[in-house]
């Protein structure tokens, strides 16, 4: 069994006593300007609209796509999945007023 790297470093964080940062470190992220000039606008409604899910409401499921769909959404970070999911009840609530506006029509 090859013998573990020694250059490697392990953290662990407690999240009940997060680091702190120090004053000039604070300073300096607060002097740095943001560009959220490629961040689209969301309507005033849109978290009324789209509630955050939480995850005990998630079940774990096995999923076939295509190669293409996965590199997508890989490709915007860790929270894929969570985007995918978005996606999706986006669609379903979309698809649900259709159903229901046709029953009214």
């Amino acid at each position: 069994m090859p013998a573990k790297p020694k250059s490697i470093t392990h953290f662990r964080l407690d999240p009940a006593e997060p680091p702190t940062l120090s004053r000039e470190a604070h300073e300096q992220i607060e002097a740095r300007s943001i560009d959220y000039s490629d961040i689209p606008e969301l309507p005033d409604d849109f978290w009324t609209q789209h509630p955050p899910v939480t995850r005990e409401n998630k079940r774990l499921v096995t999923l076939r796509l295509d190669a293409d769909v996965l590199a997508f959404f890989r490709k915007h970070g860790r929270r894929y999945q969570t985007q995918m999911n978005a996606v999706l009840r986006a669609y379903m609530e979309a698809q649900s007023r259709e159903h229901i506006s046709q029953e009214d029509a």
